[in-house]
């Protein structure tokens, strides 16, 4: 399979929609898709006309399982090395670090890695029925140090059981507690709630919503006090801009905001 295969990427309309395309393996990740990944990252950052991402998965059942166990044991076998040594960015720190909003349309269980691809994500959808866990001590053997940012997003207790039983758990349990944001009735409608929220994001003004973004995970890393001066500081190019000037004017005229990102 081409590498490109393995995750498409397309644009339309000022919003990429990244699929990582593996359903006959439930959409786990090898080293060509973890790294296909990391490049559509940097084309979502690298593109003035993208707005905003959404981040989706064939339909399979699962959204992602997490690292490719069996890629993992043929690379082992095969090469004498450990398969996250041929990815780029073996925790997905990139998909982290994305200036503008990425949207997880997740169409299936999220699994290990699934998690992790959740998580580093800003806003969720995610499908009626279908289970969330952390099953590396279970499963994989291996570890979870990627779902620390979990702490400012879920109860210790809850993150603390996930991590060190590797226990799957109702998605219903992750949408009482917010950090899912929608839960839909079928992958169809997960993915067009998806969609409905990043043209709501994408017709915003895009200093501000880039700057809120940033504020918000900045504040997460720093701490409230050091994160308020810090926000202030990430905004400053949105209070001075044009967009700032057009917002006050198209309400007094009553008209829809022509935003121009500057």
């Amino acid at each position: 399979m081409n590498d490109a295969d393995t995750v498409t990427y397309e644009v339309r309309d000022g919003i990429a929609t990244v699929k990582i395309d593996r359903p006959e393996v439930r959409n786990a990740l090898s080293p060509a898709a973890a790294n296909r990944l990391h490049d559509c990252w940097s084309q979502v950052d690298a593109d003035p006309a993208v707005r905003v991402a959404i981040l989706t998965s064939a339909d399979c059942g699962t959204f992602c399982a997490g690292l490719d166990l069996r890629e993992a044991s043929r690379v082992k076998q095969e090469e004498g090395v450990d398969i996250l040594s041929k990815m780029k960015d073996p925790f997905h720190a990139r998909q982290r670090r994305v200036v503008k909003p990425v949207i997880a349309a997740m169409t299936g269980h999220l699994i290990a890695g699934g998690m992790m691809l959740s998580l580093n994500s800003d806003l969720r959808v995610g499908l009626k029925g279908t289970k969330v866990g952390i099953t590396e001590t279970r499963i994989a053997g291996r570890g979870s140090p990627w779902a620390i940012p979990l702490l400012w997003m879920l109860p210790q207790p809850l993150l603390m059981e996930m991590v060190l039983t590797g226990e799957l758990y109702p998605i219903e349990t992750f949408h009482d507690l917010r950090f899912i944001n929608y839960l839909e009735d079928t992958p169809d409608e997960v993915r067009a709630r998806a969609q409905a929220l990043a043209e709501q994001i994408r017709d915003n003004a895009p200093l501000s919503v880039v700057a809120g973004k940033e504020s918000i995970l900045t504040a997460m890393s720093a701490g409230c006090e050091a994160g308020i001066a810090l926000a202030h500081n990430i905004y400053r190019a949105a209070y001075a801009s044009e967009d700032a000037q057009e917002g006050p004017r198209a309400f007094a005229e009553r008209r829809k905001p022509v935003w121009k990102g500057r």
